[in-house]
């Protein structure tokens, strides 16, 4: 049928050039020779366009396992997904797909894969396949995470990285951050000989800096350290929703009887957070009037909240910045740049507690770059490789996001020779990648160095396929420049200042827990020592 058409569509296209050359004997030389090459370009565009068509419908969909009515693979998943698609790719190749319910979902496991989807069909790619909580948490959608690809994400994307990731730059936020990291040495001093939960540790220091990004000109002192107090609270319940499987999203006949409960979780979770924004709000409009007309000074501003409200009211861009995206961008900062920092602050002291000469060698870096009698600063950050490289390593062996935050296709697309049809949810397995011995050598290795030989630039832009921690593309995550700041920082001062050593009778253990963001299923509990005597290197009134 499909060869019948094609000599059909050849017919028409020869009648139709048969008639012209019959009926254009007024025609100039010029135009006989013009028009002839039109209508060859005309029949082979149409030839190549019929052909895509065909090899579309010819090509078959990605292997997988087998599948059961209504609920498609979900008897024969195992929960740790991650190792689980590690397996399946093993048997299947580096692209298969699997039914999740009545929903298709394709998963990649190789970097070839991942390139043909990140990057060489991105477009088609570039929009997210949200779950209901993450549609619940984000305002419908209003936030640079979930937002389909478009003005909107655009304009989301941009007021991140100019007003608030550019602004990290300017001496207001590199403040902060020395403040909070500071303040953390002190907190960690004054607990020297007693066990530190070292996830729970950094968790804090994230969330105390974030909110003084975003609001610190707003709340001070026990007001500030209550409310963050009961963000850790709501942030860890969000990530739990958010990463947990919903039979409603599998299945969505079942969605409006909320099975699990986790819609309502995920509201009861979202409206304390709204509460919460519509109160920094109300504060900062009430600050901004008494302020009043006290702006000849030229003050920078104190915080984020305060620029985005601007931004707001100048109301003068064809895809308006509102309250609802005001929101929805805080509630992304706070929920993602706090559990996935914390978490790969959580794994590295774990690798080098495991492994001590690697923790020896970065105390080394350390004294020679920094000196015993000195605190870590920003400025030194550049010059400590060794630090960076494990923060790398880190990375690559336990990415904070494993399959990276799923896409969905906007339209049929051929990928490694299989058809990934529209409205598929796309899966990146970023941690099978990153450990793939046919890319890196020794795979399962701690081993910082490999980021310190060889000619690849290893950083997190996306554009090296076997490393890609933060996703590539449309859809790279925004706050890489923050992970890049922070999580060394924090790293190298508590390496600098703190000797580290397990409890009594405790065991090292580097067993995950899968989820959206890929925890260790044992938090680390570690011992500090200080490592200098000098007690101001410790307890400065950093305030």
């Amino acid at each position: 049928m499909e060869s019948n058409f094609s000599i059909r569509v050849g017919s028409r296209i020869s009648e139709a050039f048969s008639w012209w050359w019959e009926t254009s004997n007024h025609v100039d030389d010029l135009n006989r020779t013009i028009l002839p090459l039109l209508f060859v370009v005309f029949a082979i565009s149409w030839y190549i366009w019929i052909g895509n068509i065909l090899v579309k419908r010819k090509l078959p969909l990605p292997p997988g396992p087998r599948v059961l009515p209504l609920v498609g693979s979900l008897p024969y998943i195992d929960p740790e997904l991650h190792t689980y698609f590690s397996k399946l790719t093993n048997i299947y190749g580096p692209i298969f797909k699997l039914k999740f319910g009545t929903k298709l979902c394709v998963v990649l496991g190789s970097p070839e894969t991942a390139k043909e989807v990140l990057k060489d069909n991105d477009s088609i790619f570039a929009n997210r396949d949200p779950l209901i909580s993450s549609l619940i948490i984000s305002y419908g959608c209003s936030n640079i995470l979930s937002a389909p690809y478009g003005p909107e994400c655009r304009m989301l994307r941009m007021v991140f990285a100019r007003e608030i990731i550019g602004k990290m730059r300017t001496n207001v936020i590199c403040d902060l951050r020395r403040q909070e990291v500071r303040q953390t040495v002190k907190d960690v001093y004054l607990k020297i000989g007693t066990p530190i939960n070292i996830s729970e540790q950094m968790f804090v220091t994230m969330l105390n800096l974030i909110t003084s990004m975003l609001w610190g000109g707003t709340l001070k002192g026990d007001e500030r350290r209550s409310i963050g107090q009961e963000f850790k609270k709501v942030v860890e319940e969000v990530i739990e929703l958010v990463g947990k499987s919903n039979i409603s999203d599998l299945v969505p006949i079942l969605a409006r009887f909320d099975i699990q409960g986790i819609q309502h979780r995920t509201k009861r979770a979202s409206l304390w957070l709204d509460h919460i924004f519509e109160s920094m709000i109300n504060q900062r409009n009430k600050l901004g009037q008494s302020e009043g007309a006290d702006k000849g000074n030229c003050k920078e501003t104190k915080d984020f909240l305060e620029v985005l409200l601007q931004l707001k009211d100048q109301g003068d861009r064809k895809t308006p910045f509102t309250i609802t995206h005001l929101k929805a961008l805080f509630t992304d900062i706070v929920v993602a740049g706090t559990d996935t920092t914390s978490t790969t602050f959580d794994w590295a002291m774990t690798e080098m507690m495991k492994h001590p000469e690697i923790m020896k060698k970065v105390q080394e870096e350390l004294e020679m770059v920094v000196g015993r009698n000195y605190m870590v600063d920003e400025a030194h950050l550049p010059n400590l490789p060794y630090l960076n490289a494990v923060v790398k390593e880190t990375l690559r062996l336990h990415p904070a996001v494993p399959l990276l935050v799923p896409r969905r296709s906007s339209e049929s697309c051929i990928v490694a020779g299989y058809t990934v049809p529209k409205g598929s949810r796309v899966l990146v397995n970023a941690w099978a990648i990153q450990r793939d011995p046919e890319v890196w050598e020794n795979p399962l290795k701690f081993e910082p160095e490999r980021f310190l030989r060889g000619t690849s630039k290893w950083d997190f832009s996306g554009n090296d396929f076997r490393y890609i921690p933060f996703g590539s593309g449309r859809r790279i995550c925004p706050g890489i420049a923050m992970a890049e700041k922070m999580l060394p920082y924090v790293l190298a001062s508590l390496l600098h200042l703190f000797d580290w050593k397990l409890p009594e009778g405790v065991n090292l253990d580097l067993s995950e827990k899968f989820g959206i963001v890929l925890k260790k299923k044992t938090p680390l509990i570690a011992i500090p020592k200080a490592r200098f005597s000098n007690p101001e290197l410790y307890c400065q009134n950093w305030q």
